[in-house]
């Protein structure tokens, strides 16, 4: 799985926000519906809490879509 880089503008930002930003969803309900139905990763970990904040370092993955926040 290969592993890509997005470059956030802020310190944190939401895992629902983050999915939308970096383009794996088109809207903020579909990212709902994602992490609440337990698909995506934070680090290797299932995340279902919309508003996790992500920080630079961490790594989201959902499907065969790995994502470093930068």
């Amino acid at each position: 799985m290969e592993e890509r880089g997005i470059e956030i503008n802020t310190e944190t930002i939401s895992l629902d926000k983050f999915l939308k930003w970096s383009g794996m969803v088109e809207t903020g309900g579909q990212a709902k519906v994602l992490i609440q139905e337990g698909l995506v990763k934070v680090n290797g970990i299932v995340e279902k809490k919309r508003s996790r904040l992500l920080k630079p370092g961490d790594v989201v993955e959902y499907d065969s879509i790995r994502l470093k926040v930068v």
